[in-house]
């Protein structure tokens, strides 16, 4: 009996009610961090912002771990970054709350179950003996429509707020299909970022700003911070050229998803587009597994970056399996991870500052176009060839958009639909 409340209390079907404790003056072992997260990991659907709330529901509701306002602004801090915002506000409460062994215990916590099921997807597609229905396979490239049509719609609705910003994620949107390649994505975000900076200082930021924000600083030093943005830049510069001189398989898989990662501005399905252009752009995995895995990631709880561990395990050259899907979820999460420990104790600096909230308003706006282009290119002339395929992507628009479906019943739809229309 004992043993079923345990576990009971570790899902989360008891709730207890818990005292308000200041987090300046108390640290949480690793260990509670990791089963809290894992949870988490095994029940948060619905995208980045559902991620959010959760979090928010447990450490500042529940748990009272953080106040208010100091969660607002440890979200606001991660918006300005590059990588995975949810998965990153999770690491900076791990770190808050124990150090670095607290971030990882949070990042592999809520990272772990999607990361598995992923993995486990690339090996039924690979494996020679497991029949999937191909329209099953084409179900879930309308999926990816539909879901990459409706964070247009929505970031658009965000980000691009007047003439200035509708521009630049018009003419970043031409830019990237008349000429698709990573370094004008690269160019084109950079310049999208000095746009900002001269042009729209002072924009206005989610989140408040409160003044409880001493209990941000308790945990990580200066040091540290110096010491993980040096590594950050020496794994952006310094894997390309390791792995070209060593012709190393294993070493240009990592180079190519950490490049994304420190690339994705706006996070969640923002790395599509520059995943498609890394990854299928040099053959290492076809463009119809890169798109039902990108429909299937979909259905899965926590965070959508985990797609990585399924592109690493698709692999068409070594690496591939469980040794590709290690080396590239690592990969796209390392960056996310330096940058939250080497930004947190400058926070409240970067929070304030005009210039920062002008550079990310450029760059927010040069994300809705790259997301605008990779909805033509991948996604739309490899999914809608025909009027039965418009028709179904259309319908689950209409589900995620307006219908307010879960993105996993979606998935399960889209699906099914396709293998009944398609065989």
């Amino acid at each position: 009996m004992a043993a079923n409340i345990r576990a009971a209390r570790w899902m989360g079907l008891i709730r207890e009610p818990m005292t308000a404790t200041p987090i300046s003056g108390n640290r949480t072992s690793a260990w509670t961090i990791l089963q809290v997260f894992l949870r988490l990991g095994l029940s948060s659907f619905g995208g980045p912002i559902a991620h959010l709330g959760y979090f928010r529901e447990e450490f500042v509701t529940r748990r009272r771990w953080l106040s208010e306002h100091a969660y607002a602004d440890l979200v606001a801090v991660c918006q300005f970054l590059p990588g995975p915002s949810s998965s990153q506000v999770g690491i900076g409460i791990g770190l808050l709350r124990a150090g670095l062994p607290g971030g990882l215990a949070a990042w592999l916590g809520f990272t772990l179950p999607s990361a598995l099921l992923m993995w486990g997807f690339a090996f039924v597609l690979h494996d020679p003996d497991v029949s999937v229905p191909l329209g099953i396979g084409h179900g879930l490239k309308l999926v990816a429509v539909a879901v990459v049509a409706q964070a247009v719609w929505g970031m658009a609705k965000s980000f691009c707020t007047d003439a200035l910003r509708i521009g630049i994620a018009m003419v970043f949107a031409l830019w990237v299909l008349l000429e698709p390649g990573a370094w004008v994505q690269l160019g084109g975000i950079v310049i999208a970022g000095v746009i900002g900076l001269v042009l729209l200082r002072g924009s206005p930021t989610a989140g408040a700003w409160g003044d409880d924000v001493d209990a941000l600083h308790g945990r990580l030093g200066q040091r540290m911070a110096l010491a993980a943005l040096a590594g950050f830049f020496a794994l952006l510069v310094g894997l390309p050229a390791l792995a070209q001189a060593l012709d190393s398989p294993v070493l240009r898989v990592a180079a190519a998803f950490d490049r994304v990662s420190s690339l994705v501005f706006g996070g969640g399905h923002v790395v599509l587009p520059l995943l498609q252009t890394a990854i299928v752009g040099p053959g290492w995995v076809s463009q119809a597994h890169f798109l039902a895995g990108y429909g299937a990631a979909q259905a899965l709880p926590g965070p959508l970056f985990s797609f990585a561990a399924f592109l690493g395990a698709a692999m068409q050259r070594p690496p591939q399996g469980w040794v590709g899907a290690t080396v590239a979820l690592v990969a796209i999460f390392l960056p996310a991870f330096l940058l939250v420990v080497a930004v947190l104790p400058y926070w409240q600096r970067l929070r304030r500052s005009t210039y920062a909230r002008g550079a990310l308003a450029g760059l927010n706006a040069a994300v809705v176009g790259l997301l605008l282009a990779a909805l033509y290119d991948p996604v739309w002339v490899n999914a809608v060839t025909t009027r039965q395929d418009f028709a179904l992507a259309l319908a689950l628009f209409a589900a995620l958009a307006f219908w307010k479906a879960p993105p996993w019943m979606v998935v399960f739809a889209g699906a099914f639909a396709g293998w009944i229309v398609y065989g």
